[in-house]
């Protein structure tokens, strides 16, 4: 295809994601230029077709960061958040049976009561809305995907994709090209690996110093349950079965608003055993006798997944670098053991509005805001991520029992003396470089759904409401065609077909076996954004890019 021209427009600040991070940036560079008398231009771009059509969280929520960005958003009638957490549990489960753990030996910090109950999608619609009432620009369905550059080398905004491309590459009738925003800074919010903030990590070596990123996948049902089922305000944690004791992860069930559940499952993925698959581990996970009950009679109305930034403060990479900076869980600021980030998200990104409203005011642009890198560990985000710092590396180096014992335990001591006997750890691999061999491990089988508490992917993406244009190029990438089924199949079982919780990647074998052998298959169009495979993958040959704007999930109220 021909090189193309792409208009072009300029603002002060290109805000890249609109979710709770990047909104909450947006809406801090209003207030504060609102403050001082003065007009800047600010611009989101999000890549969903609507804000929130690709946020999806848990969600009990820790309402300091809207309290500090938003303080009366408690009296707003339109609030996104109504139901508070009014009951508190924590189970170590088996095969069969269930252990409380007594909330006066948990940690402090892992109280939930003050937190909130709610979808994180519908926070970010309302603070899509705040931000739009103060002037902000926000343009969904476009996805960006190209970081622009000065003649500096600094990051001057971003460009949009192209639409109206066909699968062959060539632009059909109604194509589009896309636009440049540019910008004196910019900032990223694209959530956990962020396409675009990978290429920054990269160009800037912006973790250099900094321990391996970790990450997990959260996978999420929502369910209208029956009334005498329900229990408003119930926040209730699990680990342990179905997962081994050396296969980090946990489970949740909240309870909230019109006799709504939420039901979610987050495995570590650096998980070992090529043939376990997330999707139905935590389709078992249901079946267990403490929470089967709870959806008798039920009905599933939506599913979800996406990947988790776990490496947590020691993982936090360089955030600022020349023209631009790094926000939310594009920086990696979720806490593992309380399985909560957008406090921090709308923390960072008013942080981050606050440099760089400094910078503008002080007739700056393009250069590295140094205040953003050095204020955050001070900040409330650098106290919430500190003492949680080694749950997650001693969980991985120690297994379930002994890991989240020691992890405890480090808590408390940092709780009560400010100190940890362990410092600060470091991560040990990649999560891309755990898997065994097929020859290592034994292979993991799994019970066919019933359709009533258990289902299958085909299903579950449906209730995703997850859409792409057919013609148009494959927005997951191969390094090497040849590697699935070269290298990962005979060593691994080509894990892709498991780890992958929509049935995007499939091993297809021919009648006629022996003469064209099996086909590595990519249904990009069932694709939920979660960007475990980008992640997980052990060649590293996969690379997930945003597809055309607006394509992807449409979730309602995740």
């Amino acid at each position: 295809m021909s090189e193309t021209v792409r208009e072009a427009m300029d603002f002060d600040v290109v805000i890249v994601g609109a979710g709770p991070a990047g909104l909450a940036a947006a809406i801090r560079l209003k207030q504060r230029a609102a403050a001082a008398g003065e007009e800047i231009s600010v611009v989101v771009v999000e890549k969903g077709s609507e804000v929130g059509a690709h946020i999806l969280s848990g969600a009990v929520i820790d309402p300091s960061g809207l309290d500090a960005l938003l303080p009366d958003w408690r009296e707003d009638p339109d609030r996104p958040l109504t139901t508070e957490v009014t009951d508190d549990r924590f189970h170590v489960l088996t095969a069969t049976r269930s252990l409380r753990l007594p909330n006066a030996l948990m940690p402090p910090l892992m109280n939930n009561h003050g937190n909130f109950i709610g979808s994180l999608g519908n926070v970010a619609r309302y603070l899509g809305a705040q931000a739009e009432a103060l002037g902000v620009e926000i343009y969904p369905g476009f996805a960006a995907t190209e970081v622009l550059y000065d003649d500096n080398g600094a990051v001057a905004g971003i460009a949009t994709g192209d639409m109206g491309i066909g699968r062959d590459g060539e632009p059909k009738d109604d194509f589009t090209p896309g636009m440049e925003l540019r910008a004196k800074y910019t900032i990223f919010a694209e959530g956990a690996r962020g396409s675009l903030t990978k290429q920054l990590l990269s160009r800037f070596n912006l973790t250099e110093g900094r321990s391996i990123q970790k990450f997990g996948i959260g996978i999420k049902e929502l369910w209208q349950v029956k009334p005498e089922k329900f229990r408003k305000g119930l926040v209730q944690h699990s680990f342990g079965w179905p997962l081994d004791m050396k296969t980090g992860g946990g489970s949740f069930l909240y309870h909230f608003d019109d006799h709504l559940v939420t039901v979610g499952f987050v495995l570590h993925l650096d998980y070992k055993n090529p043939t376990l698959s997330p999707f139905d581990e935590f389709q078992r996970f249901k079946t267990h006798p403490l929470i089967r009950d709870t959806f008798e009679g039920g009905k599933r109305i939506a599913y979800g997944a996406r990947a988790l930034t776990e490496g947590g403060y020691q993982s936090v990479p360089q955030l600022a670098f020349p023209g631009g900076v790094l926000a939310g869980c594009s920086a990696g600021f979720m806490n593992v053991p309380r399985i909560k980030g957008s406090h921090n998200a709308i923390h960072s990104g008013m942080q981050a509005a606050d440099a760089v409203f400094d910078g503008l005011a002080s007739g700056r642009a393009n250069d590295t805001l140094e205040a953003y890198e050095a204020g955050w560990r001070s900040s409330p985000i650098g106290r919430d991520l500190k003492p949680v710092r080694n749950v997650k590396p001693l969980w991985s180096r120690f297994g379930t029992v002994l890991g989240v014992g020691l992890g405890g335990i480090d808590m408390w001591l940092q709780t009560l003396f400010g100190v940890s006997p362990f410092g600060t750890l470091k991560h040990q691999k990649a999560d891309f470089q755990s898997l065994k061999p097929l020859s290592e491990v034994t292979p993991i089988q799994y019970p066919k759904p019933d359709g009533k508490l258990t289902f299958d992917k085909p299903s579950s993406v449906f209730l995703s409401n997850t859409n792409h244009i057919e013609d148009q190029p494959v927005h997951l990438r191969l390094a090497d065609p040849a590697i699935p089924i070269e290298r990962n199949l005979p060593l691994y079982g080509e894990p892709a077909r498991l780890y992958c919780p929509a049935g995007v990647y499939e091993v297809v074998y021919d009648d006629e076996q022996a003469k064209t052998g099996p086909r590595f298959v990519i249904n990009a169009q069932n694709c939920v954004h979660c960007k475990t495979c980008d992640i997980k993958d052990p060649s590293q040959n996969i690379t997930w890019v945003p597809p055309e704007g607006g394509g992807g999930p449409n979730y309602p109220n995740m």
